[in-house]
């Protein structure tokens, strides 16, 4: 039964004003942050990170503003935006970088970036920076699991065709996708919604006779995206136009961010005296490893890096595996002598 369900969640918690508004995707990295306060405090309190619970407010207000947010956009614009559209969309409108609230966030850059701004801050405030980005990195997959939640519900990054799969989901946004089989259907799936819906006919009344079908296609399917997510009618009337697909922004959310955080929230605590720098290459390590997997279910969202055998995030996920190398290298080097 759950294969028949049409995705209508929306990304507006509430509206304030016509141009602002309470998101999902914003609340899930406040919930994630705030999460990872809480839990990186608790390991400060038990001595199980190098900085001291004081200093943990400030510390991750840092890193949400210069890693996260900084790392995540520009690795989305390198990633994925200039693969995707290439290098014009920049020259034509620069600003588009700084346009966060329109979308675009990359997890590998965001990672990066996090790993970039630990560095500084551990030399600036002499500190290890193994030691400090293994607190980070245990409690990182919270935040991971808060934006694939999100990713779920404003209904992108969604997976591949999943005949069969019980649990499969319909996307509309799916319409939009050039890339995808639905996007032929775009026209049947606008047909059927005006004659099953009659508020949705009159929304298209009201665009101007110079709007057709062709070369709109972005516009028309972002309108029928909007009209589904209100209708009782609309959902069962395009949903023979969509392919059933998985899930797969709730699988990154269960490996990438529940399996693994438990995974190395249970190392921590069972280990406190383990080496600087392991808990870090297992996150890398193990991160990679999840992200490969899901690739497999997952729509790509960029070109492919190798076509048809390797998507783009199997491709960066890849590089990870020498962060782990080096870091557990790091944390098992061979122990100096100490002095009698």
């Amino acid at each position: 039964m759950f294969a028949t369900y049409v995705h209508q969640l929306d990304p507006v918690i509430f509206e304030l004003t016509e141009k602002i508004a309470l998101r999902w995707y914003g609340l899930s990295y406040l919930l994630g942050f705030v999460g990872g306060y809480f839990l990186l405090k608790r390991l400060a309190e038990k001595k199980l990170w190098v900085l001291a619970p004081e200093k943990t407010a400030d510390f991750i207000a840092a890193a949400a503003m210069l890693g996260v947010f900084v790392g995540g956009r520009l690795g989305y614009v390198f990633f994925y935006l200039i693969p995707r559209e290439g290098w014009g969309v920049i020259a034509a409108d620069p600003l588009v970088i700084f346009r966060v609230w329109e979308g675009g966030m990359a997890s590998h850059g965001g990672i990066l970036g996090l790993a970039v701004f630990t560095f500084f801050y551990a030399r600036k405030h002499k500190v290890s920076w193994a030691g400090l980005a293994d607190g980070l990195c245990v409690v990182g997959p919270i935040g991971v699991l808060c934006g694939r939640i999100a990713n779920f519900i404003n209904g992108e990054l969604y997976g591949r065709v999943a005949n069969g799969v019980a649990w499969a989901v319909k996307f509309p946004e799916a319409l939009g996708n050039p890339k995808l089989p639905e996007y032929g259907r775009l026209n049947e799936a606008l047909s059927a919604a005006t004659k099953a819906d009659d508020s949705f006919l009159k929304t298209l009344g009201e665009i101007p006779g110079d709007v057709g079908l062709a070369g709109n296609e972005a516009y028309l399917s972002h309108l029928l995206v909007e009209a589904n997510r209100n209708s009782d009618a609309i959902p069962g009337a395009i949903a023979p136009y969509l392919e059933p697909r998985h899930p797969s922004q709730l699988y990154e959310g269960l490996l990438e961010g529940l399996l693994l955080f438990a995974i190395l929230w249970a190392v921590r605590v069972k280990f406190p005296k383990a080496p600087e720098g392991m808990l870090t290459g297992l996150f890398f390590g193990l991160y990679a490893t999840f992200r490969i997997i899901v690739e497999q279910y997952r729509e790509p969202d960029a070109a492919w890096a190798i076509e048809g055998i390797l998507t783009q995030g199997q491709f960066l996920s890849l590089f990870m595996y020498l962060f782990c190398a080096g870091f557990l290298a790091y944390a098992f080097r061979k122990p100096r002598k100490q002095a009698a």
